[in-house]
């Protein structure tokens, strides 16, 4: 058992991120209160932040791995690069209108399929509403 500095309670072991410079090998802060301070980090220093990913997601070694997971993600499923492909081709000749996130309203919006097999039958979702739909979905399976 350990105490969390920020919160003050008295946790197992298990709460705590593992953390090698530390006397006992954890952390001293609880993962709740560990990931609600990077959550404000993040929220105030956004733009530093997303800054901060472009440039590292230039690096050849992160530009090798996402063409292996792309090369891999169409690989699993055939329809899924097909129907994406159809979406990109009707928005180009104009059958498909991009609109807003149909959730919250914001202008940079995704094609989300329900259906593979219906690649042009979409509902139009920014990516944090997009990531939502998927975690969504993934409860339902269960």
């Amino acid at each position: 058992m350990k105490t969390c500095f920020k919160c003050n309670e008295l946790k197992p072991f298990s709460d705590f991120y593992k953390h090698s410079a530390m006397t006992d090998g954890y952390l001293n802060k609880c993962k709740v209160c560990t990931k609600s301070d990077v959550n404000k980090h993040r929220s105030v220093n956004i733009e530093k932040i997303r800054a901060y990913d472009r440039e590292r997601a230039k690096h050849p070694d992160r530009i090798k791995s996402n063409v292996e997971q792309t090369k891999m993600w169409r690989s699993q499923d055939k329809r899924r690069s097909y129907a994406h492909s159809q979406v990109s081709q009707a928005i180009k000749k104009g059958t498909l209108i991009k609109i807003p996130c149909e959730r919250c309203g914001c202008e940079q919006s995704l094609a989300h399929h329900e259906d593979y097999d219906k690649p042009l039958d979409v509902v139009w979702l920014c990516q944090p509403c997009h990531k939502q739909r998927h975690k969504e979905l993934k409860l339902l399976e269960k």
